[in-house]
């Protein structure tokens, strides 16, 4: 197959990452295994090297280490040499940047990636490292942008998902999932949003379509996990505001295309392929000083961190405050609000 459109997925890697990302780039290759000019997809990977938030353990690794393996990962994968930034005769567009400076998280990268891509591709995609992709992705949305692009240039896209925990998301689930129950801390039943699904599974559910179920809205709903943008939204001024520093940056994103667009947006839903999102593997968040995966719930451990909370709440109120007079918080408000609490 021969794209007919050029197509950029973007993913950030934290190091602490490095022990599940490689199912997500096998995912990536497994989708360009049908594609004969592979480089109209552009690969796009930061290697988040920064501690201003978590360091590394140095009793179990380094960072030239944990940057090593990964370089490494990427070869045995891709083909992509690091001495030639580039994957050889393989066909591959993979494009890495690693960032030492300053905090660098997941709104930055996104944000960053919008803006670096959309006068070079099409369609941007929004990877994550604990995600898989299709293995259709890349024929599903060159046919969609080609038959909508004359009509509607400017739109979102999203896969289905898992079963999710209230009705608002039942515009986005799977048909097999979306009957299901949502049990609270379930792990075990394969439609769970706890459940981490393999790339066996997910082929298995989506290789039973046999005719796509696309359906247009412009109530947008979505997460950051596999969003689909085409490039003529960020052209035209909607983006993640720079004001969102920490995460809600997908939330930012919708609420500003919501005002941008004046709530015409189209959002196309492909609802019988499923893209997975195992949002608690057990080992997401591994080599973290002060960090042990035997204390229990990895990304609950994360919220303890003294910096976590006023982060998040910050960067929450940020994501709803664009258009309204109020404070516009910073990192500096985050560590200053923690030196206040901790001497009071």
């Amino acid at each position: 197959m021969n794209l007919k459109n050029k197509f950029a997925i973007g993913c950030l890697v934290q190091f602490y990452e490095i022990d599940i990302i490689k199912d997500y780039l096998l995912s990536v290759k497994k989708s360009l295994d049908i594609v004969q000019n592979k480089d109209n997809v552009i690969i796009d990977i930061c290697f988040n090297m920064n501690e201003g938030l978590e360091k590394v353990d140095d009793n179990k690794t380094s960072m030239g280490e944990l940057r090593d393996n990964f370089n490494y990962m990427l070869k045995d994968v891709f083909g992509w040499e690091s001495r030639f930034m580039d994957c050889g005769e393989n066909g591959y567009d993979l494009r890495l940047t690693e960032h030492y400076q300053d905090i660098y998280t997941i709104a930055d990268y996104r944000r960053e990636f919008n803006d670096k891509y959309c006068e070079e591709v099409d369609l941007l995609m929004w990877g994550e490292s604990d995600s898989l992709i299709p293995t259709q992705t890349w024929y599903i949305l060159d046919e969609l942008h080609s038959s909508v692009k004359e009509k509607t240039p400017k739109y979102v896209s999203f896969f289905a998902t898992c079963k999710m925990w209230d009705d608002t998301w039942k515009v986005l689930e799977h048909p097999d999932f979306t009957d299901k129950p949502f049990i609270e801390m379930d792990t075990e039943n394969w439609w769970s949003l706890r459940y981490n699904m393999n790339q066996e599974e997910m082929d298995k559910i989506n290789d039973k379509t046999e005719e796509l179920d696309i359906r247009q809205t412009t109530q947008l709903k979505f997460n950051g996990c596999g969003l689909v943008i085409s490039s003529d939204v960020i052209k035209s001024g909607a983006n993640i505001p720079k004001s969102v520093f920490f995460v809600h940056e997908d939330t930012a994103f919708m609420n500003n295309c919501l005002i941008h667009f004046r709530n015409q947006l189209p959002q196309y839903i492909i609802k019988n392929i499923l893209l997975v999102h195992n949002r608690k593997l057990p080992n997401k968040r591994m080599y973290i000083k002060g960090q042990d995966i035997q204390d229990g719930d990895m990304t609950e451990m994360r919220k303890k961190q003294f910096w976590f909370h006023n982060a998040d709440k910050m960067s929450q109120m940020n994501a709803f405050n664009t258009t309204e007079q109020g404070h516009t918080y910073t990192w500096e408000d985050v560590f200053r609000e923690y030196d206040v609490q901790k001497d009071s």
